[in-house]
């Protein structure tokens, strides 16, 4: 399985639309086979959901998210969990060792603030 995580300054993104890189990690097994960093320059409606799916990415998590990016991660069958916080190496091994504790949905719409 392959995990996306919305990385800004080595924890987990508040909201995945302003964080400027993912880890990209590969899972068998409960086991990390391997993993990278995918820097994201730009974000714009679409792009990186897309992205992310020719990676062939099946999960994402983050802090939060805005409601038209869950719907195009949706639409290409990426579950997105959202309300993961802390440093992003923990939230990586708590995701594998299947105790992540995703603090609920936090899903924003466009223009509020706090997320």
């Amino acid at each position: 399985m392959k995990i996306a995580i919305a990385v800004e300054q080595k924890t987990v993104s508040a909201h995945f639309g302003k964080c400027p890189e993912f880890l990209i990690a590969d899972i068998k097994g409960g086991k990390l086979i391997q993993s990278e960093t995918l820097l994201i320059p730009k974000h714009s409606p679409g792009s990186v959901p897309e992205l992310l799916h020719s990676k062939k990415i099946q999960r994402i998590l983050c802090g939060g998210m805005g409601t038209t990016a869950a719907a195009f991660f949706h639409t290409y069958g990426i579950q997105v969990i959202t309300g993961v916080t802390g440093d992003v190496n923990q939230a990586l091994n708590a995701f594998m060792n299947g105790t992540l504790l995703a603090n609920g949905p936090s899903f924003c719409t466009p223009g509020s603030k706090g997320c």
